[in-house]
């Protein structure tokens, strides 16, 4: 992840669910700057928006912002953790993620030079 937004990694997830039986995928991000999301993932204009609408919401440089030592972008990216999720639950059957049609999940990046991000997966 290169920079702020929302990366697809539905299929990075779907591969580690059992072929056999049912269950629950849980996805846990170990950072606080980043976040997880199930969202559409046919129209890219919808990641987007949202993209945009989070940018607008939690801009940076705001003078409330004591939390500064690490960038413009960090206190911001807390807070857009704070507001999304670190960890998703998926049903399972037979090998698939049983996500809606137009689903998918992300991995919501809020910094701009992001370090490696690890998503713990639990079947």
């Amino acid at each position: 992840m290169g920079r702020q937004g929302l990366y697809p990694i539905t299929d990075r997830i779907g591969p580690l669910v059992p072929d056999d039986g049912e269950g629950l995928c849980t996805l846990f991000i170990q950072h606080t700057s980043a976040s997880l999301l199930i969202q559409e993932d046919y129209d890219d204009s919808a990641r987007i928006d949202l993209e945009n609408w989070l940018q607008r919401l939690v801009p940076e440089h705001d003078p409330l912002y004591t939390h500064t030592l690490e960038g413009p972008d960090d206190m911001p990216a807390h807070i857009k953790s704070a507001l999304t999720a670190v960890q998703l639950s998926i049903p399972y059957q037979n090998g698939n993620l049983l996500l809606g049609t137009w689903q998918g999940i992300f991995l919501w990046e809020h910094r701009h030079h992001p370090g490696a991000r690890r998503v713990l997966v639990h079947v």
